[in-house]
This record gives structure tokens, C-alpha cells and sequence, in this order.
């Protein structure tokens, strides 16, 4: 590189570094948090032996991923992970969109930021104690619905915690009502991006409200929905911790429904003290996840170029 080059590359450092020093703090947490642990995929093909240190363990190639895989869970896990997931992204985009172009049509300030901090609100609440808001209404001693809600209705009470056949709706309705809020709030500040203008032309040309919404409003925000669920896509294979363990308050009743691979992992560490099985689940999430994403942004960009993540 000549001087005068040198030189102006310099300037521009010097220029921009206030914004350079403004990046280093996320920098430095994204090598610390995500690229720094990255060493640790080495787990998942050895035998830890901690005397012996990471590195100096034993070596077996994929024994991990078989003892994952060739289990008589295997089937179940997987499929409970990917169903869900499916439920809660298709379920939850529809219910986050809605209730974005709703909050979008109320007018008065003071109403909208309530009903905004309302709908934000389950996203911060810790999953610990929405376990606990869930015990206090499906508990079979002093639960709402086992004590008010079916009573009236003329219907016996339900041993919530020993059926698995309503965990699948259960689980779905914990997710949508805790996770949409923050969807919510991406896709309203999407519509209220959008130009005015258009809405008042198609007012001119007689288009009611659902034709407005149907044929302006979802085609516009249609990049925001598809980075977040593109986003959510890349983590099909991971499961919310807490909501199916936590949340079923770990009843072993309930297993067959809510028994995930985070789950399975985790009672697995937990008595078998497994760590390379449990690196070797975590390495096949991220994996299956990664190619999920090339994929699913492959169709995408053949479809709708500029809706693509890259």
C-alpha cells in the first residue's frame, strides 16, 4: 500500500472511530458468547474423561450421535421438537401479523402504547413464573378451571398433569400468548413504516379495509416476515427450555407429548452425566438448523430476490 494511500485509510479509521468503539462492545460479546465456545464442538466426538482434559480424551468418532439417535426416544423427541416448532411459528406469525395491523388501527396515542406494554408484557415474564400462573389455573386441587371454568360448564374436573393428549394445545397457547407480543411489536413498526399514500389511493378506488390489508399491507411487510421466520426456521430443531420442562412441571405422565431433544438431553446429562452425548445433540441442532436456513433462503431468493437474508 503507497503512503497517500495508507494515509486516507487511516482518516477514514480516525473519521469513523467513535462509531468503531461503539461496535467493539457487541463485537466482543458475539466472539465471546458465540464464537469462542465453537472449540467445544470437539466434545461431541470424545470420551470426556476429566483427568485427562478435553483435548487428551479419547476419541470416537460418532458413538455420541448413536447413542443419541438409537434410542427408543429417538423417533419421539424429533418429532415432538419439529411439530411444535412448526405449530408455533405458523401459529404465531398469523397471530403476531393480526394483532400488528389491529394496534395499527387505533388511533388514540395513550390506548396504543397500553395496548402495546399489554401485548410486550408475557415476552419478559420469566418462564418460571408463567409455570406458576399455568399450575394456578390447571392445578387439580385449587386450579381455575378444575374449581370455576368446568363446574360451570357441567364437565368433571381433569387431572391436567396426567394427560398428555391436551399438552400439544396447551404448550402451543403458553407459546403463542408469551412469544407473539415481540413479533407484534417488529411487525407494527413495519406498517407504520409504510407510506400513507398508498391507503389513501386504494380509498379512492373503493377498497375496503380488507383489500387494503390483503393487497398493501402484507405484501409490504412481507420482508420482515420472512427474515423472522427464516430466523425461527434456524432454530427448528431447538425447543424453549423452560416451557416444555418447566411449564409441564417435568411430570413424567406427560413425556410422550412433551419430551423434546433439549429435554431428552438434559434428563440424560442429568443421570448419566453424558457430556458428549449432550455436545453431540447440540452440534445436530445447530447443523440441522444452518442447512434449514441455506435452504429455506435458497427458495426464497429464487422466488423474491429482495426478500432474502443474503
Amino acid at each position: 500500500m503507497t503512503k497517500p494511500m495508507r494515509g486516507k485509510a487511516m482518516k477514514r479509521i480516525w473519521k469513523y472511530s467513535p462509531l468503531y468503539l461503539m461496535m467493539l462492545p457487541g463485537i466482543t460479546y458475539l466472539l465471546i458468547n458465540s464464537y469462542l465456545p465453537m472449540f467445544g464442538l470437539a466434545i461431541a466426538f470424545k470420551d470426556i474423561n476429566f483427568a485427562k482434559g478435553i483435548w487428551r480424551s479419547d476419541w470416537v468418532g460418532l458413538q455420541n450421535f448413536k447413542f443419541l439417535f438409537q434410542t427408543s426416544d429417538a423417533f419421539i423427541i424429533t418429532r415432538n421438537t419439529l411439530l411444535y416448532n412448526i405449530a408455533f411459528i405458523s401459529i404465531g406469525l398469523i397471530v403476531a401479523v393480526s394483532f400488528a395491523i389491529l394496534l395499527n388501527e387505533i388511533k388514540s396515542k395513550i390506548a396504543s402504547r397500553l395496548y402495546q406494554s399489554l401485548i410486550i408484557l408475557p415476552f419478559l415474564i420469566s418462564m418460571v413464573l408463567i409455570s406458576y400462573l399455568v399450575f394456578s389455573v390447571l392445578s387439580m386441587e385449587s386450579g381455575l378451571m378444575n374449581k370455576t371454568i368446568l363446574p360451570a360448564l357441567g364437565i368433571e374436573p381433569i387431572a391436567w398433569y396426567n394427560e398428555p393428549k391436551y399438552w400439544p394445545f396447551i404448550l402451543t397457547m403458553v407459546q403463542v400468548w408469551k412469544g407473539a407480543g415481540y413479533a407484534c411489536i417488529i411487525y407494527l413498526a413495519a406498517i407504520i413504516g409504510i407510506d400513507p399514500e398508498y391507503y389513501e389511493a386504494a380509498k379512492l378506488d373503493g377498497a375496503s379495509k380488507w383489500q387494503q390489508i390483503r393487497m398493501i399491507t402484507i405484501p409490504l411487510i412481507s420482508p420482515v416476515i420472512t427474515m423472522l421466520t427464516l430466523l425461527q426456521i434456524g432454530r427448528i430443531f431447538y425447543s424453549d427450555f423452560g416451557l416444555f420442562y418447566q411449564v409441564p412441571m417435568n411430570a413424567g405422565a406427560l413425556f410422550s407429548t412433551t419430551n423434546v431433544i433439549d429435554t431428552y438431553v438434559f434428563r440424560g446429562l442429568l443421570q448419566l452425566g453424558n457430556i458428549g452425548m449432550s455436545s453431540a445433540a447440540g452440534f445436530y441442532q445447530s447443523l440441522v438448523g444452518f442447512t434449514l436456513v441455506m435452504i429455506s433462503n435458497f427458495v426464497v431468493r429464487k422466488i423474491n430476490r429482495e426478500n432474502a437474508l443474503f
